[in-house]
């Protein structure tokens, strides 16, 4: 019987150079890095949806949105993720790969993310100081969820539902339900 061989951590230098020439993108959690899954029709559509509407909103402001390949780092915890989308409104220049100082992070739901984007990734993303609103959306039903810092640092939870218009305070942005859904 052979002895288990135990998993090797790398280093964030050898996760950040080997991103650059992967042709499958990694989430790196404390030195352990994973592969991650291609996504359905509907979440991209969301995705593109959601993107246009919010740069026609950030269009002369000092935000800028970034989107699905795009790095996003968490400090405090040792980690990389790669989220659908992310808006930025401060200086974020430690890096051309990967940012530090989000205002909003989005994810797309999916049968096999949900359950790690509404616990680990959730936590994980409230560790970062920058971060306003943190926003879940279901890629199959009219539903999301959203994350909002308060002012005494606490976290308020929103739901928005068919009929609704889906907001996100922290850029004066809002969008009806059924035009992100629409199809």
């Amino acid at each position: 019987m052979g002895v288990p061989k135990l998993k090797r951590k790398i280093s964030v230098e050898d996760y950040l150079e080997g991103e650059k020439s992967s042709e499958l993108r990694h989430e790196f959690i404390d030195g352990e890095v994973y592969a991650m899954a291609g996504v359905s029709k509907n979440h991209n559509r969301l995705n593109r949806r959601l993107l246009d509407a919010i740069e026609k909103k950030l269009g002369g402001t000092d935000c800028e949105s970034f989107f699905v390949d795009v790095k996003l780092q968490v400090k405090k915890l040792n980690r990389f993720y790669y989220p659908d989308l992310v808006v930025v409104c401060d200086e974020d220049t430690e890096s051309e790969y990967f940012i530090t100082k989000p205002r909003i992070i989005v994810e797309i739901l999916s049968p096999s993310t949900a359950g790690t984007d509404r616990r680990e990734k959730m936590f994980a993303y409230q560790e970062i100081d920058s971060l306003q609103e943190y926003l879940m959306i279901d890629q199959d039903t009219q539903f999301a969820e959203l994350y909002r810092r308060r002012d005494d640092g606490l976290w308020s939870w929103i739901i928005f539902e068919s009929g609704e218009d889906l907001e996100l305070e922290s850029v004066g942005f809002t969008m009806p339900m059924a035009e992100l859904y629409r199809q």
